[in-house]
């Protein structure tokens, strides 16, 4: 198969900030991913596009050390990602996310630099700071003593955004960041994850909508268990790599491409 990114040597002068080689994941010996190898670009905004069931969610927690792997290596910026959990943010599934748990949507957005901190060290005024500006980027200033399970799922998916952010990462995961939540919230996320790019950082969004890939991201990973496709979103975002990574649970491309359509449901 042949992908539209090309594999960065080792004498490469800047390591790439995602290295994937070889990755594979299986639940109760059914493989859930198979060989993925693949590497992303500093600065862009890349978007996980698959059917449900295709491992997205796997793809990502898997990178991320929270699952384990059978086979394969992760590389951030040149180095394994336990050696680089500082330079990364990560916004889970809403859904994953126990939000009856006791606390405020300051306190959520301050546990984004402990890792700046340490675990023994209180965040002190400058941290509360950064906690506070990073809501404001959201629009949830006003909510910061809001306890989370009193927000909507909108406001809710801000206050994660803002963890991330207040994390002051250089490679950002997103699982499904979109979902659920209202148009202006939608605007607002990718609104900042535009400015995120502007500051030359990496964004990974695992993403349902076919009918945004094209104005939101930069570059598409294809993914149904296995690697179907990786590249600049012109190139590879194209109805018969769709066909291909959909098959028969695509209802529909029109020929803009503007409004491919899946069956609902929920999943990877």
């Amino acid at each position: 198969m042949s992908l539209n990114h090309t594999v960065a040597t080792k004498d490469t002068k800047a390591e790439a900030p995602l290295a994937i080689h070889g990755l594979s994941v299986a639940y109760q010996k059914k493989p859930v991913l198979r060989n993925i190898s693949f590497e992303v670009n500093e600065g862009e905004l890349i978007g996980v596009i698959g059917p449900n069931g295709a491992g997205k969610s796997t793809l990502m927690k898997a990178a991320l050390g929270l699952i384990p792997s059978i086979a394969g290596e992760v590389l951030v910026y040149g180095k394994p990602y336990k050696q680089q959990r500082k330079l990364i943010g990560y916004v889970p599934q809403r859904e994953s996310v126990d939000w009856d748990f006791p606390t405020n949507a300051l306190d959520v957005v301050l546990m984004g630099r402990y890792g700046h901190l340490g675990w023994f060290r209180r965040p002190g005024a400058k941290e509360k700071a950064i906690a506070m500006e990073a809501l404001s980027k959201v629009g949830m200033s006003d909510y910061a003593d809001r306890q989370i399970s009193q927000l909507s799922g909108g406001q809710q998916q801000r206050v994660f955004l803002a963890r991330a952010l207040a994390q002051d990462a250089k490679l950002y995961f997103m699982d499904e960041p979109f979902a659920g939540v209202d148009a202006a919230t939608e605007k607002a996320i990718i609104t900042l994850l535009q400015e995120l790019k502007l500051q030359g950082k990496t964004v990974i969004v695992v993403h349902h909508d076919l009918a945004t890939v094209q104005d939101y991201f930069d570059s598409v990973l294809l993914l149904n268990v296995e690697l179907q496709a990786y590249g600049p979103t012109a190139q590879t975002f194209t109805q018969e790599q769709l066909q291909r990574t959909y098959g028969g649970r695509l209802a529909f491309l029109d020929r803009s491409l503007q409004s491919p359509s899946i069956p609902d449901g929920k999943g990877e």
